[in-house]
């Protein structure tokens, strides 16, 4: 299935998606023993045939799908990290749609590929998928959707590849029911030179996305700004 974007008129997106390849990190500094996967250099603003190929159908459960949202927010000095900390906590995401039990914030410096830290080292882990629920292969699907709101003050960016981690894992021979998908294997298929091709797609702060991060391979990326921002996140 892959990407699955919630849009009306392509203009609504035109101009705020690009798209591109991917490549292992190999020697970029920061980056996880170099087979993180990262996009390259070098994107092309997103077609509206291309944008058609990413329309869900009518057989598309909304769990399965990215959609782009927006939220008021307060007014802050530009460079006041904790009031932007303290809104995120205060916020009833999308007026109620939403938990309010934030999961996390995460402030992100300008100018990173990809901003996401494994803790334990310090070192990106690039595009990846993640793991709250823990589903299986047959299962994954039915994870949880993430929201994510950028506070600011910088643009950030959302990444996502093109292909989700069931497709990935049948590419692998690995579509075991009771497997359980995990990023190596995103990693592991682009290092068998499968295609994968990833969206970039633009967050003005008070703009973010509900998107399956448990289903599809992601990251968030501040490359080219020069203001830092921070994201907040719940799970839904």
């Amino acid at each position: 299935m892959g990407v699955r974007l919630l849009f009306d008129q392509f203009s609504d997106i035109q101009g705020r998606i690009d798209i591109g390849d991917v490549r292992q990190a190999g020697d970029t500094p920061g980056y996880d023993d170099g087979v993180a996967v990262v996009p390259r250099r070098g994107w092309a603003a997103l077609r509206e045939e291309e944008a058609e190929r990413f329309r869900p159908d009518a057989d598309t459960p909304l769990s399965m799908t990215i959609e782009l949202v927006s939220q008021d927010l307060p007014v802050f000095a530009s460079d006041d990290l904790q009031a932007r900390v303290d809104a995120a906590a205060a916020l009833d995401p999308l007026e109620g749609r939403w938990p309010h039990r934030r999961l996390a914030c995460t402030a992100s410096p300008p100018g990173q590929l990809t901003s996401t830290e494994d803790s334990t080292t310090g070192h990106r882990i690039g595009l990846h998928v993640d793991n709250f629920d823990r589903l299986t292969y047959s299962a994954r699907q039915n994870s949880r959707r993430r929201l994510c709101l950028n506070l600011g003050p910088g643009t950030r960016y959302l990444l996502v590849g093109d292909r989700d981690i069931k497709e990935i894992c049948r590419a692998l021979g690995c579509d075991q029911d009771r497997y359980y998908p995990h990023t190596d294997d995103l990693r592991r298929y682009v290092a068998d030179g499968h295609t994968l091709r990833c969206l970039r797609i633009r967050l003005d702060p008070g703009e973010g996305y509900i998107a399956p991060t448990e289903f599809l391979p992601h990251d968030g990326s501040t490359a080219g700004m020069r203001e830092w921002s921070l994201a907040a996140f719940w799970l839904g």
